[in-house]
């Protein structure tokens, strides 16, 4: 079975909306697109696996394609990152679009937890989903999601779509990789760990015989 792995900005309260400019996605008074641009070094840009599609079939939500399919096809034939991205099979989650037209796009049919568990079962590249917010709520919800790679800004937005809302479900995550940029984004790569475990820190007040114990030995201790 291929792993879907899904890769997003966020900042450090988790909001993952319009990172890449202005008229992104100014969904619900959204002033802050473009809030990633200040922090970009080229250590961010040699570490762009799982956001360039190399070698993966890309799974999209219609806002991200629609992003995308109005930006990448226009850039210049020797851009590394768009000659990927166009080249990419793309399957494109969405309940309004009746046809996509960017090169190798395709529609998924039926309800969306399905039709990528289905996708998962085939044999071909691993899925990235790149952005796609509320793709990203509905295979959390459906534990479809393999990998997360997780790329925080040193910003507080205060507000905008995140990357995991209320709604999410409780899961435990595995750190396997990280690395920092010279700005302070911190790249790390996530897998699913289970069950959130749980503990506590509270002192348990001990038992009769213990606290009889404790006090003999109180008495000796010289």
């Amino acid at each position: 079975m291929r792993r879907l792995i899904a890769s997003t900005f966020v900042s450090l309260d988790g909001v993952m909306q319009a990172p890449g400019g202005p008229e992104e996605d100014p969904t619900g008074g959204f002033a802050f697109g473009g809030w990633t641009f200040p922090f970009w070094d080229e250590v961010m840009g040699r570490d762009m696996r799982g956001f360039d599609g190399k070698d993966r079939e890309l799974l999209l939500g219609r806002k991200t394609y629609e992003i995308f399919e109005a930006y990448w096809p226009y850039q210049p034939a020797e851009e590394a990152i768009a000659q990927t991205l166009n080249a990419a099979k793309k399957h494109v989650a969405s309940r309004t679009l009746t046809e996509v037209g960017w090169n190798n796009s395709s529609l998924l049919r039926g309800e969306v937890a399905a039709a990528v568990a289905a996708l998962k079962a085939e044999a071909g590249q691993d899925l990235q989903i790149i952005g796609s917010g509320n793709l990203i709520q509905t295979l959390q919800a459906a534990s479809l999601i393999d990998e997360y790679n997780v790329w925080t800004f040193p910003v507080v937005l205060g507000r905008g779509k995140r990357l995991f809302e209320p709604s999410a479900r409780p899961a435990g995550l595995r750190l396997v990789a990280s690395n920092a940029s010279t700005t302070g984004v911190v790249m790390s790569t996530y897998v699913p760990a289970g069950d959130v475990a749980v503990g506590t820190f509270e002192q348990i007040a001990p038992s009769e015989k213990e606290q009889a114990r404790r006090a003999r030995m109180a008495r000796h201790d010289w």
